[in-house]
């Protein structure tokens, strides 16, 4: 019996076929509904693997989620090495599903202009009384799906990691990318290390088919824009 309980274990498979391994490896996307649910549970029984046990209890509601959600805790417990905690695990994580869905969806910033650029940092990056440099990551219909604060420095300048700007751009799967940093000084004339920086990303950012649409130098009143000036 042991051994034949042992070749249950997930940790004995293939691992391209471990639940979470696969999602690391391959995405999340990729992973059945069994899988996913037996990623909660962590284990199953001496008869069967988690994977296995997870695909029993959702024949038992047709494979339909929305009916998983709706089992009390005691029919969960019902499964045999389905315990409390197990329970209560998948419990949640349906009712975290239940809530997503009630959510409003994020509609995301739609960048039009350089002025619309500005409209969505200057309540970041207006007032700062330090230097802050920030990339805004658009999708191919310009919406920004996602603002990274890059570094955070002095009145004097900031460092900026090209090679953080463009793996965070292949994570998000950005198309193109706008770079905003602050004036704390008020002064909209852009420095010579801005000039250089602007054109390293864009240099950097071409060998990986992702455009660097401009570059916005932000104030609290107003801005100047590289692209607005033909200097990008």
């Amino acid at each position: 019996m042991s051994e034949n309980s042992s070749s249950f274990s997930i940790k004995n498979w293939s691992q391209d076929d471990q639940p979470r391994e696969k999602l690391r490896d391959k995405g999340k996307a990729v992973l059945s509904d069994a899988e996913l649910v037996a990623i909660l549970i962590g284990s199953g029984s001496r008869e069967e693997s988690a994977v296995d046990l997870c695909k029993r209890i959702l024949a038992s509601v047709d494979h339909n989620l929305n009916a998983l959600g709706k089992l009390s805790l005691t029919q969960l417990i019902e499964f045999k090495g389905i315990g409390e905690a197990k329970a209560i695990t998948i419990a949640a994580a349906m009712e975290l599903g239940r809530r997503r869905r009630l959510e409003d969806v994020v509609q995301l910033d739609k960048i039009t202009s350089s002025r619309s650029v500005f409209d969505v940092m200057q309540p970041i990056l207006g007032e700062l009384p330090h230097e802050e440099f920030w990339i805004l990551y658009l999708n191919n219909s310009n919406k920004v799906i996602q603002k990274n604060q890059l570094s955070k420095g002095g009145i004097t300048g900031t460092l900026v990691d090209v090679r953080l700007v463009l793996k965070s751009a292949l994570e998000v799967g950005a198309t193109s990318l706008i770079l905003c940093h602050n004036h704390p000084s008020g002064t909209l004339k852009p420095s010579q290390a801005d000039k250089d920086i602007t054109q390293k990303l864009k240099t950097a950012a071409q060998s990986l088919d992702i455009k660097v649409l401009d570059h916005l130098i932000i104030t609290e009143k107003t801005y100047f824009s590289f692209a607005d000036e033909s200097i990008l």
